[in-house]
Parts: C-alpha cells; sequence; structure tokens
C-alpha cells in the first residue's frame, strides 16, 4: 500500500482521537484515570492543532488527543489532520473516531507527510496510517502522489528546472503511462508557427520549447491541458524588483499543475483522450529579448503589441491555446501562475477562475468545496475588453492602468479560444507561502484536484 498508508490490523495501531473544545470533557471522562491526569498536567483543552501522546501504564504510547476546531466554527480547517505526520512520534496509527470529514483528514494526512529532499536531507515522518473502511485509498494515493509531483517541480530550482528539464519531466510522466510525447525546440518554433513562445524565449540560452503528450482512445472526448511553464521570470527589459523575482522558479507551477493533473487522469484511466500542451521558456533579459511596444503575430493571427514584457505568460499560453483549439476540444483547461492582481484580490491560497460555461462553473465551484481545494469564480466582465485595444495592433498584452489585472488576462486569452466547446482559466500562485496542515511552505499543487476530480466525474 502506497505511502504514508499501512496495512497492519487496526487493532495493533495506535488510536487517534479527535477532539474539540465542546466535545472534550466528555472524551476525557472515558480516559483511563492516569492519561486522563496525564492530560489534565498538560493543560490539554482541545485547541486546534494541539496534539497530546498519552502513556499506557508501560509508558508507551497508548493513545492521540488531536483538537480540531468546533463543528460550527466558520473557519474550521478540513486539512487539520495534516499537521499530525509532523507532530506524531514514528509508529502505525489509526482514526478512533471521526474527524470532521474522514475521507480529507486521510487525504490531508497523505500531504501531510511530503517532503521535498532533493538537496539536503528532509527526514520523512516515520509515521503511518491504517486507513478508515470506506475510503478510497488508491485514489487518495493517487492525488497525494500528483501533488508531491507538482511540488518537487515547483520546489526545483531554476538551474537545475529550466525548458529542458521540464520537458524531461513530461517525457518521463508520458513513458509511465505509455503517452506519445513530442517537443518543439528552439528556432523550430518559428517555423512551426509558434512566435509568441519563440519571442519570450529566445532571449534565453536556454532555447524555449512547446512540450506535447497525448494519451488515450481518440474516439474519447477530448480534454486539453495547456500549463504555464515559465521556468523563470527575471520580468524581461520590464525587469522585477529583486523582491519580485525571489520566488520566481515557481512560475511554472501551471505547467507542474497540469502535469499532476494530467498524472491523476491517466492513473485513474478516465474516458478521455487527454492532450497536454506546455510552453516551456525562461523569460530572460538579453541583447535579442523583446522589448516594450514591439508587435508579434501571434498563432491565431492577430498581431499583438507589447504593453509589458513582464506579461509573458500569457502570451505563451495564448499560442498553446491557439493550438489546444485547432481541435475543437470538448473541454480545453488552461492554468497559470499569472497575475499579481489575482493575490491582492483572493490571496495565495484561493485563485479564480473564469468560464463563460454556468454548467462547468458550477461543477468547478462544488467540487472545489467537495477536495477543499479552494477556487473562486471571477467574471469575464465585457466592457473591459476594450481595455486591451491598441492604436498600432490587433490587441495589447498589458494594458495601462492597475484595473482588474486577472480579468483583462482572462479576456486576453479568451481572444484565442474561439472553437472549444468549454473553456476554463485558473490563475494560480502555485506556492504556499507560510506552512499551513497538509501544505508545507513552498510548491503547491492548486486547482489540480478540483478539476481532477470533476473530470472523473464527467469521464468515468
Amino acid at each position: 500500500m502506497p505511502f504514508p498508508f499501512e496495512t497492519a490490523p487496526t487493532a495493533s495501531a495506535i488510536p487517534i482521537t479527535f477532539a474539540t473544545k465542546m466535545r472534550w470533557s466528555a472524551i476525557a471522562k472515558d480516559l483511563p484515570e492516569h492519561a486522563r491526569q496525564f492530560a489534565l498536567a498538560n493543560e490539554f483543552t482541545a485547541k486546534p492543532g494541539k496534539c497530546l501522546t498519552l502513556p499506557g501504564p508501560d509508558g508507551q504510547i497508548a493513545q492521540v488527543v488531536f483538537g480540531l476546531e468546533d463543528e460550527s466554527s466558520k473557519s474550521r480547517d478540513l486539512f487539520r489532520p495534516g499537521a499530525l505526520p509532523g507532530l506524531l512520534p514514528p509508529g502505525v496509527y489509526r482514526f478512533a473516531n471521526a474527524p470532521h470529514d474522514m475521507r480529507l483528514a486521510t487525504l490531508a494526512f497523505a500531504l501531510g507527510s511530503y517532503r521535498f529532499g532533493r538537496y539536503r536531507k528532509a527526514e520523512k515522518p516515520d509515521v503511518r496510517l491504517v486507513p478508515p473502511d470506506g475510503i478510497d485509498v488508491a485514489d487518495i494515493a493517487r492525488m497525494a502522489e500528483a501533488a508531491a509531483l507538482a511540488r518537487d517541480l515547483i520546489n526545483t530550482p531554476s538551474n537545475d528546472m529550466g525548458p529542458e528539464q521540464l520537458a524531461d519531466a513530461a517525457q518521463a510522466l508520458a513513458a509511465r503511462f505509455g503517452a506519445n510525447f513530442s517537443c518543439i525546440v528552439g528556432d523550430d518554433l518559428l517555423k512551426q508557427n509558434f512566435p509568441l513562445v519563440y519571442a519570450v524565449g529566445m532571449a534565453s540560452t536556454r532555447p524555449p520549447r512547446l512540450i506535447d503528450l497525448s494519451w488515450g482512445d481518440p474516439a474519447h472526448p477530448k480534454v486539453t491541458l495547456v500549463g504555464k511553464g515559465v521556468c523563470f521570470d527575471t520580468g524581461g527589459l520590464d525587469i522585477k524588483p529583486s523582491s519580485g523575482m525571489l520566488i520566481m522558479k515557481k512560475d511554472m507551477g501551471g505547467a507542474a499543475n497540469v502535469l499532476a493533473l494530467a498524472q491523476m487522469v491517466m492513473d485513474a484511466k478516465l474516458k478521455v483522450r487527454l492532450r497536454v500542451l506546455i510552453p516551456a521558456v525562461e523569460n530572460s533579459v538579453a541583447g535579442n529579448a523583446f522589448r516594450p511596444l514591439d508587435i508579434f503575430k501571434s498563432r491565431k493571427g492577430p498581431t499583438v503589441e507589447i504593453g509589458n514584457t513582464d506579461a509573458e505568460g500569457r502570451l505563451v499560453l495564448a499560442d498553446a491555446l491557439a493550438l489546444a483549439d485547432e481541435e475543437k476540444p470538448d473541454l480545453l483547461v488552461d492554468l497559470g501562475t499569472l497575475t499579481g492582481a489575482a493575490r491582492v484580490a483572493l490571496g495565495p491560497d484561493l485563485p479564480p477562475f473564469y468560464t463563460h460555461d454556468e454548467t462547468l462553473a458550477e461543477s468547478v465551484a462544488a467540487h472545489a468545496k467537495q477536495e477543499n481545494d479552494p477556487l473562486w469564480r471571477m467574471p469575464l466582465w465585457p466592457p473591459y475588453d476594450s481595455w486591451l485595444d491598441s492604436k498600432v495592433a490587433d490587441i495589447n498584452n498589458a494594458p495601462s492602468g492597475g484595473f482588474a489585472g486577472s480579468i483583462t488576462c482572462a479576456l486576453f486569452l479568451q481572444r484565442f479560444v474561439t472553437d472549444a466547446k468549454s473553456w476554463l482559466h485558473v490563475d494560480i500562485y502555485g506556492w504556499t507561502p507560510s506552512a499551513k496542515p497538509a501544505r508545507p511552505e513552498g510548491g503547491e499543487c492548486q486547482a489540480a484536484r478540483a478539476i481532477y476530480k470533476l473530470l472523473s466525474e464527467r469521464y468515468a
């Protein structure tokens, strides 16, 4: 059974009892006298996130008590049990009673076991869980493994995660599931009509590329995933300050999450014809870098004036979306770490999503809530579309003014999607600034689990 789950008999596992402040008194009464006195001496009150190991008569751990928010709390964190792997002594455990949501608690336990250890030894907690009865452990493990893939890719610094290494990761994933893989590199991007991808990446010593993975029965509904793969973003000639550049290794977070989503889809053998497109570039500063007010013709045809070289993600996505749109997929999804405006509006934990498809929007919102993978719908507000007008080209990539940056980015991308039956755009952050239960500081898997569950419901 996959890490961190255990096949040991339930009876031999150490029980974890979940308690709230309201329920703690009743739980304490049922404890053996020595355990109750130990809890009293430690002033345990079932404060959310507090963990207490209770000894047995022999001094060994007999039981664990873990605090959760009260049922009525508006700030309930359904991933609170994800803190347990970092708090518990080594051993095999089981849930003795039901937390707020048994399935999400099990998933949180798995997500909370993640450690990034590529560059220094990061001891994974030797803490294992006997899964509760009735839980689809294979699906939980599938989501946790995919989240680890996204986190690993994002956490890897750009010197080891350039466009070539990102392509290698996609190729390894394709090989694992028997998918087809191809990659257009460097000058061939111009020959095959991907001028915006080439323009953004041409200043780097590491050639830009378009990664293309396909899997599944061609007779099944076409689902295409597009992920922003900017492996490092200096901002280009509109260069970022050092503080803004500090975590720009995460600017390929859209690509990382698209690969995580693809892994879940393929592992679950969903009945789709899956295609994954990732424009992988490095937005660098050099003598041949693209400039403000340069104009390029896009793959789809419209000419694009460069209002700001730091709005590069929408440029590379535009060409990739145009290619995806040519196949008229049943569903076209793009993920990207695109705008600071989304963070200003909704913060790092709540990515906005955009779609004109009301049925799709309702399903995305429902699955985001169900999976504790938060998403919030924002409008493709038509009156703002004119803000993208250019006096010398068909469209400007970054209108002047500081208003509605995430919306205007979505409206820009919408220009390149005309034939897909449904389109979903998600402006993710891809990063957890400070550790939370089940969400360690660093690269994060966002939106992928919610969309996977949506696809599972539609194409199981």
